[in-house]
């Protein structure tokens, strides 16, 4: 008897017991408590916008001088193996040919002429590239902090593409005219154009000169804006570090 009073009231005991602390668990969370505090923001929503678009007008301008500075000197195209500007591919299809006739150094001074008229024309390009960094929204700015890796070239490319190869042509022209050859291959790559027989974009010397440089500028840019994604801490500036910093997360 003394047995079973004492199994009865450990039971009335427990149950109290366990019903409260289900309840108090519960507590927490069907009902939960309105002094906790929202979870803070985190990623690019915790940065401003002043901070982002100011971040990013550096980052593009830094970025667009040092490209501009690297290929606008002499041998900036010629000495560097990734920036070179070849033959057009319909005069590398006959360069074999050429050079068996003795007609090697024309190519060669070709060549030499393309990639000087690339680095005087470069040169150009900063005034226009940093104007469109001036005029950049912030929502240009967002999707170009989160785009991906070619979203500085894709950027500068839609805002200066058309205006600087209205500006590259004419000194690409003045440089390239000065060799044979060039006028040569401007005669028939000109005549095959109307045909469809030679890409538009290789109808003459100074326009194919003119896109090779553009794309190289770009790319360049590009990289330099990579280099800053890649390794915030070095960026140069505190505020280079903040905001690509808390982007990438390094």
């Amino acid at each position: 008897m003394k047995r079973a009073l004492v199994l009865l009231t450990s039971l009335a005991l427990a149950v109290p017991a366990y019903a409260f602390d289900w309840g108090e668990m519960l507590k927490g969370v069907v009902n939960p408590s309105s002094s906790q505090t929202a979870p803070s923001a985190t990623g690019i929503d915790a940065l401003s916008s002043t901070d982002i678009n100011a971040a990013l007008k550096e980052a593009l301008t830094r970025g667009a001088d040092a490209a501009v500075a690297q290929l606008g000197v002499k041998d900036g195209f010629l000495a560097n193996p990734q920036l070179k500007i070849p033959l057009p591919k319909n005069l590398q299809k006959a360069e074999k040919a050429m050079r068996m006739f003795g007609m090697g150094q024309q190519a060669d001074d070709l060549v030499l002429a393309m990639n000087r008229a690339a680095e005087a024309a470069v040169p150009e390009a900063k005034t226009l590239l940093v104007e469109s960094v001036k005029q950049m929204t912030l929502e240009d700015a967002k999707g170009i902090l989160t785009g991906g890796q070619t979203s500085a070239t894709d950027f500068f490319r839609k805002k200066t593409e058309t205006q600087l190869t209205e500006r590259f042509l004419p000194i690409v022209k003045v440089t390239t005219d000065k060799v044979g050859l060039a006028q040569q291959y401007n005669r028939y790559a000109g005549m095959a154009a109307q045909f469809n027989l030679v890409d538009k974009s290789q109808a003459n010397v100074e326009q194919y000169v003119t896109q090779q440089s553009l794309d190289r500028l770009y790319t360049l840019i590009g990289e330099k804006e990579a280099a800053i994604r890649a390794n915030p801490l070095q960026a140069g500036s505190d505020l280079l570090k903040k905001v690509f910093s808390t982007v990438t997360g390094k």
